[in-house]
């Protein structure tokens, strides 16, 4: 759940105006009632502590389609990840992720933040299998913010939370091309695992550019079949099946902002790319 104290970071994604809250909350945490803007009176529910911010009318095509699986079988989709992998990608889940982990530079955060909490968004964080690897590499106090369009997957994120004790990740329903924040509020901006299948990547790239820190990565990434490397049949058929939504799965450098630097794309895996870039501006200072 959001704290009511968090509804001054929140805008609205329609005009990225301040919101307000109005409802009940229980122990400083919201839990039912209406976030309303104070541009233009937008109201955005508030329901079992899930705040829904995102325009549903602007939710189509493969977004739609995608939200309505993972919506259908959430429960599903940690145990297939989980067994699958060493199969059909030749390592475990957690190994995958720690190749593209580093690429966010999460051991850098306290020397750039000097002593202030960071933040660090993740967009599309599912059910959250990153969020306790954030806090293990981030080296210091870590801010963190769960954003997904699936309220089937938030439900599971929550109940990790749960599990791990974890009361300070804020989660909220959110969709990747508006999301509501206020521009270059975070620290560390990444997303997993769906931009190939969003119905817009450039306006998704765009808005994980504009609520980053100038200078600060922003990191990608989804499926790509390694072009190193020789594939078997079976390898080509699995690839196909997680990716049938999308007729060409690569890394979207033709959709990065304008003002987009420092721009790496590396195969992670035999069937994921890992893609950064800087949004314009001066890099993040370390000591």
């Amino acid at each position: 759940m959001l704290r009511v104290s968090d509804v001054d970071a929140l805008r609205c994604p329609t005009c990225r105006s301040p919101l307000a809250f109005g409802g009940a909350a229980r122990s400083g945490r919201l839990v039912q009632g209406d976030l309303v803007c104070r541009g233009c009176a937008r109201r955005y529910p508030v329901e079992t502590g899930t705040a829904k911010l995102y325009r549903e009318e602007e939710v189509k095509g493969t977004d739609r389609l995608l939200r309505r699986v993972y919506d259908g079988l959430p429960r599903v989709h940690d145990p297939l990840v989980r067994f699958s992998f060493p199969y059909a990608v030749g390592e475990s889940e957690r190994q995958s992720r720690s190749r593209y982990l580093p690429a966010i530079r999460l051991g850098d955060l306290a020397a750039e933040t000097r002593g202030r909490r960071a933040r660090v968004l993740e967009v599309g964080a599912g059910t959250g299998s990153n969020v306790p690897l954030v806090r293990e590499q981030s080296g210091g106090p870590v801010e963190i913010w769960a954003v997904d369009l699936s309220l089937g997957m938030l439900e599971l994120l929550e109940e990790r939370l749960r599990f791990l004790g974890d009361d300070d990740t804020r989660c909220l329903a959110a969709d990747a091309h508006a999301l509501p924040f206020p521009d270059s509020f975070f620290d560390r901006v990444f997303h997993v695992g769906a931009v190939n299948g969003y119905r817009d990547p450039r306006t998704a790239l765009a808005e994980m550019a504009r609520v980053a820190r100038p200078g600060t990565p922003i990191v990608v990434v989804d499926e790509r079949l390694d072009p190193s490397q020789r594939h078997s049949l079976g390898h080509r058929l699995f690839f196909r099946w997680m990716t049938i939504y999308d007729r060409d799965p690569h890394a979207p450098v033709e959709h990065l902002p304008a003002d987009a630097e420092d721009v790496r794309v590396e195969q992670v895996g035999r069937f994921f790319y890992c893609m950064s870039f800087r949004s314009g501006g001066v890099a993040p200072r370390t000591a």
